[in-house]
Parts: C-alpha cells; structure tokens; sequence
C-alpha cells in the first residue's frame, strides 16, 4: 500500500475524530484547535491590530460610545441566551472589547473570545443602532457558534496531517497556524474562502444575529432594510462583509422567513 493510500484513510479518521455537534445550532461541526488556543491567539492578534489602527475613542466619539453600548447589549443578550440553553460554557474565558477603528472600509467582524472591531465606514450604511445591532449580532454569532474554528480546521486539514497535528497542539509557537487564523480572521480574511461552508456558517449568523439583536432590545425588522442598503452598494467589488456571504435576494427572503422566530424575543429597548 502506498503513503497515498495511507494517507485517505488518516485524513477520514482525523475528520470523524475532529467533529463535534454544536449544542446550539446543531450541525456537525471539524473542530481541530481548541477554544482556549483561539482565544489566546485572537488575543495577540487583537492587540497587534490595535496598535496600528486608528481607534476612535469611545470618551470623546459618541460613534465609538454607541459600538460599546450597542455590542455591550448583544454580549448580554448572547449571555443570557446560551445560559437558558444551559450552555453557558461555551462562553468560558470571553472578555468583551468592542472598538470603533477609522476605516472607509464597510466591514465589522469578532475573533474568539469577544474581540470586536466595526470600521467606521460601515456606519452610514447601518444609519441606526437597531441596523448595528444586526450586524454585531452576526458577527458575533459567527464567534460564538465556532465557525472561525471550524473553517480553519478545514484549512489545517488542507494544509496536511502534519500541520495540523503541529498546529493544534502548540498553535501559539506555530507561523503557519497563526498564518492560517489570520487568514480565516479579518482584517486579513481573504475573500472567496471555503465558500459552499461558509454559506452554511452565514445563514447560522443571521438565523441567530436576528434572535440576538432582538433580546438586547433591538427590532429585528432593521435587518431588512440593512441589507437592502448593503445591496445596493453594488459595483464590481463588493465590501469585504458581503465577500462570502449569500446573494442579496436569497438573504433578505430568508430573513423574512426568519423573523416571526425572531420577534418573539423583541423587548424594546430602555434608554
């Protein structure tokens, strides 16, 4: 039997080794780096990009104050959310930091462990809080529900047993595992990755964005009319957050297919 032969095999019982159920969404889901490594990677990484950004100061930017008390309230809701489902466990070592960073770029995104980032040139195409609600609440879905883990389990699996075996026990010492997460993570995600996945992963996030955004007290309703702006950007090259996500039409029906569910948690919210 030759290595090729040998080497399907390793890579179907990797696969079935590394799969777990989400307790939430309830699919299959490869998962080869653990939770507490992502976290701590995300946390460097975090930092770096920190350093050499523009972050707009949530004491004197009311902009920056509203990203805060917008993604302090879906934290809050995605908390009580997954207590109720007794799974509060999932969130075990997130700290929260939500910043405001002066990019013309139309983009938002979190890492593991809570580490947000909206770019201020998202937020004349969100116009209100309930629209960045919407997009926080996806965002962070996508954190939550493992889906940065998930794809670059997939990307350490194409890259060979070898990395990944590397990878997932010592990923922090490791350039290529980090590489590979910033290559799932913005702000250095590249665009077109993993596609057919990623259409499951971005259904997932506005399934349970929606749910989110309406128990921190925001009309899931915004959803539509978001989306519909984000739409008619257009051009040739759309934003990054549109890069992997459903076409616009697809999207917003099922939205619309979504929001009864959606509205049953919808307590507005109190100033």
């Amino acid at each position: 039997m030759n290595r090729k032969m040998l080497f399907i095999p390793c890579i179907a019982a990797m696969i079935i080794a590394g799969c777990s159920r989400n307790a939430i969404t309830g699919r299959n889901q490869l998962s080869l780096v653990s939770e507490e490594q992502m976290q701590a990677t995300a946390v460097t990484q975090y930092k770096q990009f920190l350093a050499t950004s523009k972050v707009v100061p949530a004491t004197t930017s009311k902009d920056a104050e509203m990203v805060r008390r917008v993604g302090t309230r879906i934290a809050n809701a995605i908390t009580q959310y997954y207590t109720q489902k007794g799974q509060g466990d999932v969130l075990k070592g997130y700290q929260w930091e939500f910043n405001l960073v002066d990019s013309k770029e139309v983009n938002a995104w979190c890492m593991p462990g809570g580490k947000v980032v909206v770019y201020t040139g998202i937020l004349p195409i969100t116009q209100n809080e309930a629209a960045l609600a919407i997009v926080l609440g996806h965002e962070i879905t996508h954190a939550v529900a493992g889906h940065g883990r998930e794809r670059m389990s997939e990307q350490l699996l194409a890259a060979g047993i070898q990395e990944v075996g590397s990878a997932a026990f010592s990923m922090s010492n490791n350039p290529q595992a980090v590489n590979i997460f910033n290559q799932v993570y913005a702000p250095t995600a590249q665009v077109g990755v993993l596609l057919p996945n990623s259409r499951k992963q971005e259904t997932e996030a506005d399934h349970y964005g929606l749910i989110f955004a309406a128990m921190a007290g925001y009309n899931p309703k915004e959803a539509i009319p978001f989306w519909t702006r984000m739409a008619n950007l257009g051009g040739e090259k759309p934003p990054v957050f549109l890069s992997d996500h459903p076409s616009d039409q697809d999207r917003i029906q099922k939205l619309e297919q979504l929001m009864p569910e959606a509205l049953q948690y919808y307590k507005p919210v109190t100033k």
